[in-house]
């Protein structure tokens, strides 16, 4: 269903593809940008990158499961992350790979950003993902 793509001509990616193929008639579900708050609409993690990132990913997990969808069938994601450090966004990295968004992998872009919609966020992923099962009439 999902054909992920490392080109052979470009420099390797460590952790994602440069591309993912979806065949005609799958479904599709676009995400909005999941944010680091939680039910009640606190932010979660204030100034830690890190633990906000954990909660977006939980939040985008919520995203995914209330569409049919789940982190295995993400094919692309942007991950911006307020910061201007390699290692700022790489600490959102790793969480983002190890919370399963890196099977595959997907294609992503990782992005250090000046500021986010809400204060005190630092950290926002947004996801296309396939919606697995038969497509409807």
């Amino acid at each position: 269903m999902i054909q992920r793509v490392t080109v052979p001509g470009l420099f390797p990616p460590p952790t994602y593809s440069h591309a993912s193929v979806v065949e005609a008639g799958t479904r599709l579900a676009f995400l909005a940008g999941a944010v680091p708050l939680d039910a009640e609409g606190k932010l979660v993690g204030e100034g830690d990158a890190v633990r906000q990132a954990e909660q977006v990913v939980a939040n985008l997990t919520e995203q995914l499961r209330a569409v049919g969808s789940d982190l295995e069938h993400v094919l692309s994601t942007e991950v911006y992350v307020v910061g201007t450090r390699p290692a700022e966004l790489s600490a959102v990295w790793d969480v983002v790979e190890a919370s399963g968004l890196g099977t595959g992998p997907h294609s992503s872009t990782l992005l250090g950003v000046s500021c986010l919609g809400y204060t005190g966020q630092l950290v926002e992923i947004t996801a296309t993902a396939v919606v697995p099962g038969e497509v409807g009439p």
